[in-house]
């Protein structure tokens, strides 16, 4: 069976509640070996929901065997901005599209290639939540005298922090990170090259590279949350911690949500009210937060 015939099974005999499949063909044994050998052709299912943000089967349409994903629109959308299943993208942005109801992927892969806003806001969002998390965390292992955690966690806030430059200079991240920030010659490639390849100590090379992080964090804090400043800003009603973690555009960051909320108020980009409410009974002060 052809690629045509494997279009026409698919374009024809799609479950009815997909939003859209495509069909991607690996290239020719391109990861033959003892250890992996991958199936020709990659069918991707997108649903509106299903049980499971991912689901595969192992198929033969005649005598080819398939690999077919099954995904949720919604997971695809996160991975595209996060960054993540890297070979599933693949398949979503270069595969054949066979069936598109209403033309929702076209549209998503075209905004991605674009990568214009609000994606591009998005994704700063998710890179700095990430990169403050992962910061926040070397620091504790060096209080705790962890050095070799905490050169792990710093090296990777600084692929996020490398991610943040990519992204501000209109360019869309994808996974040899440092090779396209070598190319642009920036700060972050240099401390990344200080970070491995200087001759001083390991706890010498974190702590600097921690400094400079700590300068970096404050300095591009208001342009990193500009989804989130949006957000706060889209109502006149302060919001609950509780709220922003719920909200559909925020799930990204939904872990890294109260960092990033204490973080922007420290800042004073965004202002936090004590307001009364009921708990079990007792009357305590929760705290609400808005941004001008």
């Amino acid at each position: 069976m052809d690629l045509s015939n494997l279009s026409f099974f698919y374009g024809e005999s799609v479950d009815v509640d997909a939003v859209g499949t495509i069909i991607y063909r690996q290239e020719a044994h391109k990861f033959d070996g003892s250890l992996l050998h991958d199936f020709d052709f990659i069918v991707l299912i997108v649903h509106e929901e299903q049980a499971a943000e991912l689901a595969v089967e192992h198929t033969l349409i005649g005598d080819l065997p398939c690999q077919v994903l099954h995904v949720t629109i919604e997971s695809l959308q996160r991975w595209l901005i996060a960054g993540e299943k890297g070979d599933l993208i693949r398949c979503f942005m270069e595969g054949e599209l066979v069936h598109d109801q209403e033309g929702r992927l076209a549209m998503l892969r075209q905004e991605y290639i674009e990568f214009e806003q609000p994606l591009r806001d998005r994704k700063m969002l998710y890179e700095f939540s990430r990169f403050l998390s992962i910061y926040v965390e070397a620091k504790r292992y060096m209080q705790a005298g962890y050095v070799i955690d905490a050169y792990q966690c710093v090296l990777d806030s600084l692929k996020h922090w490398a991610r943040i430059e990519l992204i501000e200079r209109g360019v869309l991240p994808d996974k040899a990170v440092w090779e396209q920030v070598k190319e642009l010659n920036t700060a972050i490639h240099k401390l990344y090259e200080e970070l491995t390849q200087s001759t001083e100590t390991i706890q010498q090379r974190v702590e600097l590279v921690l400094l400079a992080c700590e300068f970096s964090v404050m300095s591009k804090m208001a342009e990193c949350s500009v989804h989130l400043l949006q957000i706060l800003r889209g109502r006149s009603k302060p919001w609950s911690i509780e709220e922003l973690i719920h909200h559909p555009d925020l799930k990204m960051v939904r872990n890294e949500l109260p960092l990033v909320m204490r973080k922007l108020v420290n800042r004073s980009l965004v202002k936090e009210f004590a307001v009364w409410t009921e708990f079990s009974g007792y009357g305590s002060q929760g705290i609400r937060y808005s941004a001008d």
